[in-house]
């Protein structure tokens, strides 16, 4: 009886082992793995696989190494590709490429480019970019055909406001804020004829409303004079933006344009080293001559610009003038720019000129002992100061567009108020 009831036993366990043993087998046939059978994966690779594209001048540049880099003096663009590979099909296209397509004469130094190739032994050349300013660059491709794309990044402008109280100078207390010289400039434009600011006092003082142009977040120029209000020697001077359709202009309250028929500076606004006078010491024949000019100091390269419309007359060398100008604008005034050290391209005698428009660049040819400009002008054939002489006005306001410019004014007014000097409280925050 014992060994029978063993016997039941024993059967009755294999019964049990064989029941869990199916149920089992159905369960992992059912749910095949269990989160903790799933295989490890490598974190790195996950990572790698999902990894973010990176682009940079439209090029996906994962895996790629970027050389940025400015162009140093007598660079050719051959040399920028310096230390990579370049297939010598791609390199012949390049020896080909029209002037229409890039001119690579145009290479300039201090401009900035960026070498972006492959991480092999060869460095193997993916693209080079140009950027000849912090808008516009140009990206060659080349892989297995040369392709050369032209982009522009996006410029944002923003209005802004400035307050001041000049110290020393005008240009060293806007340069002061960190502001392009551009500004000053502008500035100056403005008022050139109304202001003396060779002669500006300590106190004087300024407010000016103005667009400021920035690309990817850093300032790139100075677009818009929006308004302005200058006090000089206690005296206020107020300038209102307003287009009457051939430009924008600029008037007072009482809508006088303020605008002559030439800008009173010829280059951006710089120190006066010698002035205009019928008796001078020349510094190098040391004998007391008529000085008929006005010296500007300035660097080698600085732009002339062309104060008014007129026609080139002369465009060449002399021996005291050195590479100079000399343009009609009218039947009455004349000018003309001396010691060059090259003319802008186009110019030559017969071409017609634009108010503003760059004619050479400063140098130090002829009969000079440095860098700077001598400015000359005619009047009715005989020279004359040309910082002294009286200028007609340009167009005058038209009285049928006197309630349009009234609330460009009033407008205006109400901004520049709300503008405050430094420890003084604004208008707005006073009401």
């Amino acid at each position: 009886m014992a060994s029978r009831k063993k016997i039941y036993l024993i059967s009755g366990s294999a019964f049990l082992l064989i029941a869990v043993a199916l149920t089992l087998s159905f369960f992992f046939k059912l749910f095949p793995k269990s989160v903790e059978d799933k295989p490890v994966v490598d974190s790195t690779l996950l990572q790698a696989s999902v990894e973010k594209a990176v682009f940079k001048y439209g090029i996906q540049i994962n895996g790629l190494e970027v050389k940025e880099n400015t162009v140093k003096r007598n660079q050719r663009f051959i040399d920028l590709l310096e230390g990579s590979f370049v297939k010598p099909e791609v390199m012949h296209q390049l020896t080909l490429l029209p002037r229409d397509v890039f001119d690579f004469r145009k290479i300039t130094s201090s401009k900035k480019y960026a070498l972006i190739h492959q991480g092999d032994s060869l460095k193997t050349a993916v693209a080079l970019v140009y950027e000849p300013n912090p808008v516009e660059y140009v990206v060659f491709r080349l892989q297995d055909s040369l392709v050369v794309e032209n982009h522009e990044r996006e410029i944002k402008t923003e209005e802004k406001t400035l307050a001041g109280v000049i110290t020393t100078s005008l240009y060293e207390s806007i340069e002061s804020r960190n502001i392009s010289r551009e500004l000053t400039n502008r500035f100056v434009d403005v008022f050139g004829w109304q202001v003396d600011f060779q002669h500006l006092q300590k106190g004087d003082r300024y407010k000016v409303i103005y667009e400021e142009n920035s690309v990817e977040g850093q300032p790139y120029s100075i677009g818009k004079i929006l308004g302005v209000y200058f006090e000089h020697l206690g005296r206020g001077y107020y300038a209102f933006p307003f287009d009457q359709g051939e430009g924008t202009d600029y008037f007072d309250e009482e809508g006088k344009s303020l605008r002559k028929a030439l800008l009173r500076y010829p280059i951006e606004f710089s120190r006066i080293t010698s002035g205009y006078s019928f008796r001078r010491f020349h510094p190098i024949t040391k004998v007391y001559t008529p000085h008929l000019g006005i010296d500007f100091a300035a660097m080698v390269g600085t732009p002339i610009r062309s104060v008014g419309d007129g026609i080139i007359q002369e465009a060449q060398y002399g021996a005291n003038n050195g590479y100079y100008v000399k343009i009609r604008h009218n039947g009455t005034y004349s000018t003309a720019y001396l010691h060059m050290s090259r003319f802008a391209t186009g110019v030559r005698a017969g071409t017609r000129v634009k108010m503003g428009q760059t004619i050479g660049y400063v140098g130090t040819t002829g009969l000079s002992t440095g860098p700077h400009l001598c400015y000359r002008l005619w009047r009715n054939g005989a020279q004359v100061d040309a910082l002294r002489i009286d200028l007609p006005p340009s167009k005058p306001l038209d009285k049928k567009r006197w309630k349009e410019f009234d609330d460009v004014m009033v407008l205006t007014t109400l901004k520049l108020q709300a503008i405050s000097f430094e420890n003084e409280p604004s208008v707005a925050s006073a009401q």
